[in-house]
């Protein structure tokens, strides 16, 4: 049975999704296979591989974020790392909702559901719009481009998680066995924002590098995006079938997702370059002195230049030095004339 338009029926029958339990009726909907639990300390925990890899994404997340503040100067710094704040926060939610750590009857349960359900599709929208900041349309990292990057992103979050609680409790006209506006935030809403964003990068590299490069980071990013819907909504049954329920399709569902999340990082990185004129580093930079002028200096900083082209030696602007000067106007003190410092017998 294929993906049906509007309906989670026969998504929930093959992946553990974190709103199946809320959907298609008061009881939820069941997957037909879903990985082993563990028991740890007397608490039950669900899909344990899965919560593994939600806490890899998590430290890695924060790996690429620290990386990304350092770059002071790259273009979009700003603009992109508030992507990536939202991917952790959505690991740590999916961490607790995957585990049955808020167990899925406690009231609580749709509430986080419908938090995590908002902050999905906010974190689509932030990397929709930063795939058009490279077309400088507004200035990145200004409060202008900013302000309208989390104005939408507040948006979208705001409108989806209305309809998610509001589809889980049955109010304002939404019902649990109704979940064409879920389906469309939840399943439609993702792929275009990556259908676009994959699609205005490829632009963006065509037209304004010209380092083909970045080229295999979107082609990899866009793969890992396909791979884990693929697994996730085609054979997630099948995996857990044939590896006797210890892994299912959520399990590479969540890995090629964070593979698919660190190729963004790493597409951004090979397209911004830093301006070493301002930027602030940890490491100090080591300068390699080119200018000719300057090659043959003595090691002693304070000794006088002679290699002046006016009057035989002279100071490194072409003058003469001031015991040149008073050599010449027979300012010496052995002269007998005016010298400097002046002699006793003046006096």
């Amino acid at each position: 049975m294929g993906v049906e338009f509007g309906s989670f029926n026969s998504i929930c029958e093959k992946a553990a999704l974190v709103i199946c339990p809320l959907i298609g009726s008061d009881q939820g909907i069941e997957p037909t296979c879903y990985s082993r639990n563990v028991d740890i300390a007397g608490t039950l925990i669900f899909q344990p591989s899965t919560c593994f890899v939600h806490v890899v994404a998590i430290l890695m997340t924060g790996i690429m974020i620290y990386h990304i503040r350092s770059k002071y100067t790259a273009v979009g710094r700003k603009e992109i790392v508030l992507f990536f704040y939202l991917y952790a926060i959505i690991e740590l939610l999916a961490f607790f909702l995957d585990s049955n750590i808020i167990p899925t009857a406690n009231s609580s349960y749709p509430w986080f559901t419908a938090v995590y359900t908002g902050l999905v599709a906010a974190a689509y929208c932030c990397l929709l719009i930063n795939g058009f900041v490279g077309f400088q349309f507004a200035e990145d990292g200004t409060p202008l481009s900013l302000w309208l990057l989390r104005i939408a992103c507040l948006a979208v979050f705001g409108i989806s998680f209305f309809i998610a609680i509001a589809t889980f409790k049955g109010f304002a006209g939404f019902k649990n066995s109704k979940t064409t506006a879920l389906w469309i935030i939840y399943i439609l809403w993702p792929l275009i924002c990556t259908v676009i964003y994959v699609v205005s990068q490829l632009i963006l590299v065509f037209r304004t590098l010209e380092d083909r490069w970045p080229i295999g980071d979107i082609i990899f990013g866009a793969a890992f995006f396909t791979i884990a819907q693929v697994l996730l909504f085609a054979f997630s049954a099948n995996i857990c079938d044939a590896i006797k329920h210890y892994i299912d399709g959520l399990f590479f569902f969540s890995l090629c997702m964070l593979l698919s999340v660190m190729m963004v990082y790493k597409y951004w990185d090979s397209i911004t370059r830093e301006d070493l004129e301002f930027s602030v580093g940890s490491k100090a930079a080591v300068w390699e002195v080119k200018d000719p002028l300057l090659a043959g200096q003595d090691a002693d900083p304070y000794a006088e230049d002679t290699g002046s082209n006016y009057h035989g030696a002279g100071s490194l602007v072409g003058g003469v030095s001031g015991q040149q000067l008073y050599q010449q106007k027979g300012y010496g003190g052995g002269g007998g004339g005016r010298g400097y410092p002046p002699s006793a017998e003046r006096y």
